[in-house]
């Protein structure tokens, strides 16, 4: 459980950024293409040059190691990375066998799915994957960019039942980039849309 802050963050396209995220609140970000929606989340996850402190509870980026950092906030980009040749080479050394097959089912998967080819997953199947992973490391906070827009009804389904239990389970901080106004409407929480460098309320006309 900890609570989200940024304090003063700025980008190249972003300026002065302060927001705060409490323990299991989730905040929808939207904006037209190119507003930065996508760079905000990279730059609280510190993989983009920026100004300002991003807090997590009582401690700042800047004093936590890169990779702790982006352990404890998680950030699940439209397009995922894989690095080895199989699924089952990039999970947690900690994760035991009974929580992993437990989440693989609910996003549709059968446990042989560890032994498959990154080659031979579709884009959807990546991001499915790719969320397990994220959340099999146990963030506290989660950074999601987009990541239902390549899913069809069903997994789409799937995904924000495992988001939303997680949320309320594990009390994490969501801020989710979502270009789905009925998604953005139908899930709840805060809304916030990025226009000319800086936050506003989305409107609900």
């Amino acid at each position: 459980m900890a609570r989200l802050r940024l304090e003063g963050l700025s980008t190249v396209m972003l300026r002065n950024i302060h927001l705060t995220l409490e323990p299991s609140e989730r905040l929808f970000l939207s904006g037209v293409s190119g507003s930065g929606k996508s760079l905000l989340l990279r730059a609280i996850a510190d993989l983009d040059p920026h100004q300002g402190e991003v807090w997590l509870d009582d401690r700042p980026r800047s004093r936590l190691p890169p990779p702790e950092w982006r352990r404890r906030v998680g950030l699940l980009p439209t397009e995922s990375h894989w690095w080895a040749e199989t699924v089952g080479e990039h999970w947690p050394a900690s994760v035991t066998v009974p929580e992993l097959e437990r989440l693989l089912g609910i996003l549709g998967f059968e446990a042989d799915v560890r032994g498959w080819s990154i080659a031979r997953l579709s884009t959807g199947e990546r991001q499915r994957l790719a969320l397990a992973r994220l959340l099999l490391n146990r963030p506290q906070a989660l950074l999601l960019d987009e990541v239902t827009a390549n899913l069809d009804l069903v997994n789409r389904e799937r995904v924000e039942a495992v988001l939303e239990e997680y949320r309320t389970t594990h009390h994490a901080a969501v801020l989710w980039v979502s270009h789905d106004l009925e998604q953005r409407t139908r899930l709840g929480g805060r809304r916030l849309v990025i226009h000319d460098g800086g936050l506003e309320p989305e409107s609900c006309n």
